[in-house]
């Protein structure tokens, strides 16, 4: 084994105060002291690996970027390469490898489609006047909000948007559909406290892990199979077939993940789920562990969720004081615990092996499948990934029964999914809704549009635009794939005849140019091969047939060769404006 070549550069007594308290100094101890040139070092340093992202978080959060000497520090610890530790951290967005000098503070303000459209630009302006440090970035998972900053200061966590519910008046959120007796999902929100436990167990909280517990896992995967549910994420996978196949595995370490880096712009369904509803997402998730045969369960949410961070932590650590994780979750003789880990602004890790390689402690890249992470997933292990949404469904299953479940819904599309409603609407906010409501009647639920609409974006950045005589399209998984678009996560976001199309749609492809890993040489190439075509285009004022027909070439190689999903989907919203007319002088 070759030596670790560290760097010359010190760090600060507090830079190593921030280091110690993620990475114990026992455990540092026992790689460099007695085991760095034996083969047992070597693995368990490939253990302690994955504490490399909350340690560099740590540095970020004490001084207000990663130093030469912080890193230095760090990589000693967990006896990683400089240089690749120093890969991981410029991988992020949340993440700054330069001296920020006397600047307390960097406000984050989102510039894609609902903030765009919300005055972000004139935020951000006024932000800068005000002598503040100003990122433009991707979306911020604030939509119903816009226009939407993160403030990241230095020396304190990351700081919550002024208008989030506060921890001292934690019902103070509420849903625009409080009090409906049609809730499933969100039935608790608004009612119960999200930092009580007893609150939660005072609404039947906890009384499905106990049905789960009594019927066995075998009945719960025939019970969610029967239901018929699919994740709600986007790819729409049967969810029964995932933890059947990871329950079916000998492997003896096995692990389920909530994916809550939801990044796709429009979507902020997961953190309204996560701030006020924080223990069903954590019973939810351990139905999934003791069901499927894994005692390792981990919450992956971006580092722009302070807020939902904390809430969840807290409900980790009240359910693991009453016996609800641990060793013996609820008497049952089963182990089941949890830990979070912090995204920090990468948008390819919504994709459930990228996120696993950053659980890991490595860049964010999408791993070539097969093999699929029931049988290869976190650490080489088996390996449920779902949605909170998607694990908050199984809740619904287990209280009401498949049958009940199938009931509601459209032919092919059972139970109730949320919708993220923002731009041109009087009530923007999350919604939940029986699959094939049609997509006018979701807006008018949503209060109506506040003007004319002109276009509607379904699924995000990742989606397709549909016009104003689309209003009647069933919002089901059959009714958008025949009409050649997608649901995704639940996005929907209204724009009137105001909108300025051109730069909107540029910044969608700005969006997948700069959240693209560059792993593979199709969307390497062609995201930015998309976006050059649509700067040429706003410079010409017209989009000519052969660079129409580019755009076409390159959505296909993306769609047949890209690793992930980021590839495959790059190009819808940008062929679909094409096709509508709303850019390129072409309808």
């Amino acid at each position: 084994m070759a030596d670790l070549k560290l760097r010359v550069d010190t760090s600060t007594d507090a830079e190593r105060s921030a280091v110690d308290a993620v990475i114990p100094a026992d455990e540092r101890a026992v790689i460099q002291e007695t085991e760095r040139l034996v083969r047992g070092g070597t693995a368990r340093r490939r253990e302690r690996r994955h504490l490399l992202l909350p340690g560099l978080h740590a540095l970020q959060n004490e001084t207000g970027w990663i130093s030469p000497g912080g890193l230095n520090y760090l990589c000693d610890a967990l006896q990683v390469p400089p240089a690749e530790a120093y890969g991981v951290a410029t991988f992020y967005e949340l993440f700054r490898t330069t001296d920020p000098g006397h600047t307390d503070a960097v406000h984050h303000v989102c510039m894609d489609t609902s903030c765009q459209i919300a005055g972000a630009a004139d935020l951000a302006a006024a932000l800068e006047a005000e002598g503040n440090r100003v990122h433009r970035g991707p979306c911020l998972g604030q939509c119903e909000r816009a226009p939407a900053q993160f403030v990241q200061g230095r020396g304190t966590p990351d700081s919550v948007p002024a208008d989030a519910p506060s921890i001292t008046d934690p019902t103070g959120y509420r849903l625009p559909q409080h009090g409906s007796a049609e809730l499933r999902i969100l039935h608790r929100i608004g009612v119960v406290d999200p930092t009580s436990l007893q609150s939660y167990r005072d609404n039947g909280g906890y009384n499905m892990l106990r049905y789960a517990l009594a019927i066995g896992a075998d009945a719960v995967i025939d019970e969610i199979g029967s239901a018929e549910l699919t994740g709600r994420g986007g790819a729409a996978f049967p969810t029964a077939v995932k933890w059947r196949s990871v329950r079916g595995e000998p492997s003896g370490s096995k692990h389920v993940i909530a994916n809550a880096d939801e990044s796709e712009p429009g979507t902020f369904k997961d953190r309204i789920l996560m701030e006020n509803d924080p223990f069903a997402v954590i019973e939810a998730l351990t139905i999934a562990g003791v069901t499927t045969g894994a005692a390792n369960g981990w919450i992956y949410i971006r580092g722009e969720y302070p807020l939902a961070t904390t809430r969840l932590q807290h409900a980790i650590d009240e359910a693991r004081s009453e016996g609800l994780l641990g060793r013996n979750v609820m008497g049952s003789g089963q182990a089941f615990d949890i830990e979070i880990r912090r995204g920090a602004g990468a948008y390819i890790c919504g994709e459930e092996t990228a996120l696993m390689e950053s659980i890991e402690g490595f860049r964010g890249e999408p791993r070539n499948k097969p093999p699929f992470p029931t049988t290869h997933g976190l650490f080489g292990e088996p390996t449920v990934v779902n949605n909170p949404e998607t694990l908050l469904n199984v809740l619904d299953i287990l209280e009401y029964g498949a049958e009940h479940y199938r009931s509601r819904g459209s032919d092919a599309s059972n139970g109730h999914r949320l919708f993220c409603v923002s731009g041109h609407v009087a009530v923007p906010g999350v919604y939940e809704v029986p699959f094939g409501i049609a997509l006018g009647d979701l807006i008018d639920l949503a209060g109506g549009p506040t003007g004319t609409i002109k276009a509607v974006l379904l699924g995000g950045a990742a989606g397709f635009f549909v016009g104003p005589d689309d209003l009647g399209l069933e919002l089901s998984l059959e009714a958008t794939r025949s009409a050649g678009v997608t649901l995704g996560s639940g996005v929907v976001t209204v724009f009137d005849d105001t909108v300025e199309f051109e730069p909107l749609v540029l910044r969608i492809a700005e969006f997948f140019r700069n959240e693209s890993c560059g792993q593979c040489v199709p969307c390497r190439i062609g995201v930015v091969c998309q976006h050059e075509v649509l700067v040429e285009m706003s410079e010409r004022g017209s989009l000519t047939d052969d660079r129409h027909q580019l755009i076409d070439d390159m959505a296909r190689a993306m769609a047949d060769a890209s690793i992930c999903g980021l590839g495959h989907t790059a190009a819808g919203a940008v062929q679909s404006a094409i096709r509508l007319g709303l850019v390129g002088g072409r309808s």
